[in-house]
């Protein structure tokens, strides 16, 4: 089938959804839900298909693989943006004019989203939850790595939405190849909006070839800054779960910032990082590189004997293209600054407005660092791994927007509505 063709039938599928009430569309992802445990071998299979073509030591390869608690969790995910109240229909403004021209704004699906994704099959299960529930027909260009499972996700979806005579084309999978990247790019009247998710070599390619508009989601070169006044025992907490969660997630830690006045507290906040089940390697500059090679950290590895073969390779000093890298790996830079205008002045030059923290017990100072700070998220005493649309009450996510204009942070049910204005009149002109 031809490109434009498939665009013409999600195109005209889109329009019926018009048609479903809210409870018939709860109902299909209810449905889907039930489906996605009931038939998890199936899925599982397709994606045992894709794992055995990645190396299992291969960062994104923990990020493409499911199993059956992530597939429980995506169909709890789904369940609950069943319960979310509808997007659609809500009055956002309201006012009549001295003509006696009454304006409603009201809230209404884009109409065809697209959806760009790499090595993340639980994104098709997202996107699909996300785009039936606020009216959207979405079409999905996912990667090849991650081919077998999207097409099982979405054969468990058309099933789904034939038992409840719902227009399968409403959710299209492209084929993994870059023709259709292109096509999707290039589907002006057809595609409505479309969202890369993945790294930056995607998320810029996109953006520079598109010809629809584009919201930039994904990339993440995401800082922590461990001030001066900041807790030890908290700081250790939320760096490490920051860092090792998920190393392969755009949220997860790529530099810690720390003080010069705390260094001497740095290998206390090194050693989980190190001492974790697949250790983290350290890119220090030349004062945090001090500070944990002459402890006794080093003592410590060797006393254990699981770091010993490694600890070298484990504490590196940084280079000039460790600051703003996204590692998507067991690896992180450490800066250290001097004040909280260095730690400023850092995140400003590498960071990449998705997501930023500081560790401090002073308000005053986490007051400015979160007005300052330019991104979508910023946090205090907690760590940026709760970056994420569940996370944040809103069901799911379809990604988390790091532009400005537009939707910015996690984006879910609201994020991909748009309006339109109704306007009532009794027979006014304009003079």
């Amino acid at each position: 089938m031809e490109m434009k063709e498939i665009f013409e039938r999600v195109k005209r599928a889109s329009r019926s959804l018009a048609l479903l009430t809210d409870e018939e569309r709860n109902s299909v992802l209810l449905d889907v839900a039930d489906a996605i445990v009931a038939r998890q071998e199936m899925i599982l299979e397709a994606n045992g298909d894709d794992l055995s073509r990645m190396d299992k030591d291969n960062p994104l390869y923990d990020r493409l693989q499911l199993t059956p608690a992530r597939l429980e969790a995506i169909a709890a995910d789904m369940r609950n943006v069943a319960t979310l109240p509808s997007p659609l229909g809500h009055v956002t403004k309201q006012k009549t004019l001295a003509n006696g021209l009454r304006l409603c704004r009201v809230s209404v699906p884009f109409g065809v989203i697209g959806m760009i994704y790499e090595a993340r099959p639980n994104v098709t299960f997202d996107v699909f939850s996300l785009c039936f529930k606020s009216g959207n027909a979405c079409v999905l260009k996912g990667g090849k790595d991650a081919d077998s499972s999207n097409r099982a996700a979405v054969e468990l979806i058309h099933e789904v939405l034939r038992q409840h005579g719902v227009d399968p084309d409403v959710v299209t999978l492209l084929p993994a190849t870059h023709e259709a990247t292109g096509a999707m790019l290039g589907a002006v009247g057809y595609i409505d909006l479309c969202i890369p998710r993945g790294g930056r070599r995607l998320i810029d390619f996109v953006r520079d070839n598109a010809r629809v508009p584009v919201i930039e989601t994904g990339a993440g070169v995401v800082n922590t800054y461990f001030d001066k006044d900041g807790d030890l025992d908290m700081g250790r907490a939320i760096i490490t779960n920051a860092k090792t969660r998920r190393v392969s997630v755009c949220n997860a830690l790529d530099c810690l910032i720390i003080h010069r006045d705390r260094l001497a507290d740095l290998p206390a906040i090194a050693e989980p990082l190190l001492t974790h089940k697949i250790p983290v390697t350290l890119y220090c500059d030349e004062e945090a590189y001090n500070a944990v090679a002459n402890s006794q950290l080093s003592t410590l590895c060797s006393a254990e004997g699981r770091l010993r073969s490694k600890n070298s390779q484990l504490l590196q000093k940084a280079t000039p293209d460790s600051f703003g890298t996204e590692f998507m790996d067991y690896k992180m830079a450490i800066k250290t600054v001097g004040s909280l205008d260095e730690a400023l002045e850092h995140i400003d030059r590498y960071g990449s407005g998705h997501s930023e923290a500081i560790i401090t017990a002073n308000e005053e100072t986490a007051r400015l660092f979160q007005q300052h700070v330019d991104a979508a998220c910023v946090y205090w005493n907690a760590p940026t791994s709760f970056t994420d649309g569940a996370q944040f009450g809103l069901g799911a996510e379809i990604g988390i927007s790091t532009q400005k204009l537009g939707p910015r942070g996690p984006m879910a049910l609201e994020e991909i509505t748009t309006y339109k204005w109704l306007i009532e009149g009794e027979g006014q002109t304009r003079p």
